[in-house]
């Protein structure tokens, strides 16, 4: 058995186990769009990875912009558009944190990162700027789809997933461990073995890392602290129909974030300076 590091690395197989709901996924973003927000065609998406909701969205003619911290995921995001899809897809390599295209300000119909990357963030300071970031991208009745696990800090004892899928001739089993969580450092240690088997290949990946915890109170708190209001709250089954109530003891969900009144004052107001000191500048020069 050979023994490799960093799933994120091997795209292909992270694929076969998380690509499975593309279809859905981006039919439910359609979908929250036109109830909540906008119905517009220009997404944005945080940590694309290997692009398949971003392939998936432009093929139904959204214009598309993602960004990832991962070259692999990147690359292999890349090779899988179509050149029809790629006159409408702009991708870039980015933190989650310091993303931010000026061009973009006040633009974007929807921003979504649905499988808990969001948890990567890993103090309170980067998923405040990252949050705050993205809100200004947003058009004032723009959508943030962000989807990640609450956790449940009484919890005694490890969690554990299990899934499989198919490469080619290429079997993959990825078996994920989460740890108990550490109430006072706001983290759960992670991880991630994928064993991947075919003719001439057995290979185990396996990544470690540590999530980020949240309650819902603590949620709620940064996203108002980020200027975002939570106009609906879903989980990951996708059903617009089902939203999450309010006693709900799932900790899986998908928040429906808004620019609150505040965040769309702050954006306009920061957008007003901009453009003050930019006429500023043309007369200076006149």
């Amino acid at each position: 058995m050979e023994k490799r590091t960093d799933w994120y690395e091997h795209p292909a197989y992270y694929e076969a186990i998380f690509g499975t709901d593309t279809v859905r996924e981006v039919d439910f973003l359609e979908a929250l769009s036109a109830r909540h927000g906008t119905g517009g065609s220009l997404w944005l998406e945080p940590a694309c990875g290997a692009g398949r909701l971003v392939a998936e969205a432009a093929k139904r003619g959204k214009r598309v912009v993602g960004y990832d911290i991962s070259e692999a995921m990147l690359a292999h995001a890349k090779k899988r558009l179509t050149p029809a899809q790629r006159r409408r897809v702009t991708l870039a390599q980015s933190r989650m944190e310091a993303f931010f295209e000026p061009s973009l300000e006040g633009s974007v119909d929807v921003a979504h990162n649905l499988v808990s990357t969001f948890r990567y963030l890993d103090s309170e300071a980067a998923a405040l700027a990252h949050l705050e970031g993205t809100r200004r991208l947003l058009k004032p009745e723009g959508l943030y789809v962000l989807g990640f696990h609450l956790t449940d800090y009484a919890r005694t004892s490890p969690e554990h997933e299990r899934w499989v899928g198919r490469v080619g001739k290429d079997s993959v089993v990825c078996n994920t461990h989460e740890g108990l969580p550490e109430r006072r450092a706001r983290r759960s240690p992670m991880r991630n073995r994928l064993r991947v088997s075919g003719p001439g290949k057995d290979w185990l990946i396996e990544t470690t890392w540590y999530f980020r915890t949240y309650s819902a109170p603590q949620a709620q708190k940064l996203f108002r602290a980020a200027g975002l209001d939570v106009v609906a709250t879903y989980d990951f089954d996708y059903d617009l129909e089902s939203p999450v109530p309010r006693n709900s003891l799932r900790l899986d969900r998908v928040f429906v974030l808004r620019p609150s009144a505040g965040g769309r004052a702050k954006a306009s107001a920061r957008r007003g300076a901009t453009a003050r000191a930019r006429k500023s500048t043309r007369t200076k020069k006149a």
